[in-house]
């Protein structure tokens, strides 16, 4: 998909996705090693954002599976629609169970999750596994074997295997280490908070119409927010949330009015609400 870590940079950029030189560079050798990208971050700094800009770069088909406790083979990787085969036995009450069976397991009766549904066809794909640390242990197995050969075993139908392999991002918020087996087949990328340069690019390029001064002024309180023992630190996403509310609002400055009236925009808490009307000052900053 591409030629060099620049041509990443500047692909990526044209979807809105600005990316660091070490994003871009994990990305383009993701590509071109044919591995799966490991991404961890804390949420809201653009993990799944990646893997969509990846995918309208590409001109792929976004497939994803979304992780959470409890989530089993018959949701990530397929299931048989039951209902629809009672009614074809239904239909045959003059069949031999060996007719009826060769009829029910096949291809019309399959429902491919994501899992299946990334690794079959020609056309491009995206596979994006979303928030893989929310996933049970026993899913990890799952994906080892999938992610290992790109090939999945349905027993009424032999194995599939993929003739286009998908370009894969596995999405982790660290809230369980994942399995050193899963580690090892995927290429490894951390994507942290912005340094205030990259993070001014972002306000600018989503919220065009902010204030240059406002910009600023948003980036370090966020910056300085961050810096707080707070349950929950404000985001990327919710920088960007913040800077279009205060272009809602109408504000020139950032003064301490405004900001009081809107620290529910960045901050999810209200004892984080607390501590940072306690302790920001602004002519600091």
């Amino acid at each position: 998909m591409f030629t060099s870590v620049d041509d990443v940079s500047a692909r990526l950029a044209e979807t809105g996705y600005l990316a660091s030189p070490a994003v871009a560079t994990t990305v383009f050798l993701a590509d071109r090693l044919g591995k799966p990208l490991l991404v961890e971050g804390p949420a809201g700094v653009g993990k799944t954002e990646l893997a969509k800009a990846v995918a309208e770069v590409a001109g792929a088909r976004l497939v994803r599976l979304q992780c959470y406790e409890g989530v089993d083979e018959s949701r990530a990787l397929y299931e048989w629609n039951h209902a629809k085969q009672l009614l074809r036995i239904s239909a045959g009450r003059d069949e031999t169970w060996d007719e009826a069976r060769t009829d029910i397991f096949s291809e019309e009766f399959l429902l491919p999750r994501p899992l299946l549904t990334a690794i079959r066809g020609d056309d491009p794909k995206v596979l994006l596994i979303d928030e893989t640390d929310k996933a049970d242990v026993e899913v990890e197995g799952l994906l080892l074997e999938v992610l290992s050969d790109f090939q999945v075993t349905v027993p009424e139908l032999g194995t599939v295997t993929a003739t286009r392999r998908p370009f894969v991002v596995l999405t982790s918020n660290a809230s369980r280490e994942l399995s050193e087996a899963l580690r090892r087949r995927c290429l490894f990328l951390h994507i942290g908070f912005p340094d205030e340069e990259l993070e001014r690019r972002i306000v600018r390029l989503k919220v065009p119409a902010l204030t240059e001064a406002l910009t600023e002024s948003v980036v370090r309180v966020v910056g300085a927010l961050r810096a707080m023992d707070l349950r929950k630190v404000p985001s990327v996403a919710e920088t960007i949330d913040w800077a279009r509310t205060l272009l809602a609002l109408g504000a020139d400055t950032l003064d301490e009015q405004v900001v009081r009236d809107s620290l529910g925009v960045i901050l999810k808490h209200q004892d984080d609400i607390q501590k940072a009307a306690a302790k920001l000052d602004l002519d600091t900053l």
